[in-house]
């Protein structure tokens, strides 16, 4: 058997050796603590069996890389002084020495001492994606990953902020990783103690693995998702509490509506009674109107049949008319005096 060939066959052992990856659910929430829905995460992202050697190593060669290196030390040709021979070589009886600035002196230079370099370390593509894979599925695997719909911040509020993650449940170190678009909500979580904000782009295994809590927002959320229905017990008392306010709205709404019915009916009740009591009153008004009239007619017309209309006199009779006036007044005057 050849070389390659037992390669190839440990290389296939090997493969049937690694667990399937699991399939993994997270509850989809708004930033006010409500249960939207839930999502079975990526399994090959999220239900990986993690690799903790590979992890290491890559944890390890991040550190190092973030290290700046400046340290150094002066050696013996560095140090100022010691140019000449301190004492002569021979019949001193001490041990012969060349300069006061070598290692062994006081105040010398350093020997083999840290100079300014670079700790950076050469990790393969393939080992960086692997052990941020381990990562994200150990902290899928212990439940500490949350899934937000959006931070739907108005305004940049660390008050907010707070406020949400408290919804959420969420505590201790906390790791949120935000779109291009989450500005708002990154001036928001600046300054709160022990959250880090970073960019989708951006996420690294040792962030992830220095975090208590990773959350994600249905843009950052790496790999495919599926949504699934959740139960009414999975949601327990946060569909009670959102559907308490809607509740309350529906029944108001209602009685408002029902209240408004009745004012419109009891209106539209009122209106024709009260429309036919006003034709009949002002029907009434006219009738004892008319027979009003009637009766004035009548009583004018009887009084001028009783009363004979006076007939003018002639145009001659008009000294005799005068003289018979006088005459009458004096009678009348006499009448009076003997009374």
């Amino acid at each position: 058997m050849s070389a390659t060939t037992a390669t190839l066959q440990r290389s296939a052992i090997r493969r049937r050796e690694r667990p399937e990856p699991e399939r993994r659910t997270v509850e989809r929430r708004r930033i006010d603590g409500s249960v939207v829905d839930e999502v079975v995460l990526d399994p090959e992202i999220f239900g990986l069996e993690p690799n903790m050697s590979v992890l290491h190593q890559v944890v390890t060669a991040q550190l190092a890389a973030a290290r700046s290196g400046t340290q150094s030390t002066k050696t013996r040709a560095e140090v100022s002084g010691g140019g000449t021979k301190p004492f002569r070589q021979k019949g001193t009886g001490r041990a012969r020495q060349g300069s006061i600035r070598a290692p062994q002196w006081e105040g010398g230079g350093i020997a083999l001492g840290p100079k300014p370099r670079s700790y950076r370390q050469r990790t393969p593509k393939k080992m960086i994606r692997l052990a941020l894979l381990s990562a994200l599925s150990d902290m899928a695997a212990k439940s500490r990953i949350a899934l937000v719909e959006d931070w739907a911040l108005e305004v940049p509020k660390t008050k907010d902020a707070a406020a949400a993650l408290e919804a959420l449940g969420i505590g201790g170190r906390v790791l949120v990783v935000l779109g291009p678009d989450d500005g708002i909500a990154d001036r928001s979580f600046a300054n709160i103690p022990r959250v880090q904000c970073i960019q989708e782009g951006e996420l690294c295994a040792y962030d992830v693995v220095r975090s208590d809590w990773i959350v994600f927002t249905d843009e950052t959320l790496p790999g495919e998702t599926e949504t699934v229905a959740v139960s009414r017990s999975a949601r327990g008392s946060d569909e009670e509490e959102a559907a308490a306010p809607t509740k309350a709205a529906s029944t108001t709404k209602a009685a408002s509506t029902t209240k408004a019915a009745s004012t419109t009916k009891a209106a539209a009740t009122k209106t024709p009674t009260t429309k036919a009591a006003s034709a009949t009153k002002a029907a009434a008004t006219k009738a004892a109107a008319t027979k009003a009239a009637a009766t004035k007619a009548a009583a004018t017309k009887a009084a001028g049949e009783a009363k004979p209309a006076a007939k003018a006199p002639p145009e001659g009779d008009a000294t005799t008319l005068a003289d018979d006036g006088a005459d009458l007044d004096e009678t009348e005057t006499e009448e009076g005096s003997a009374e």
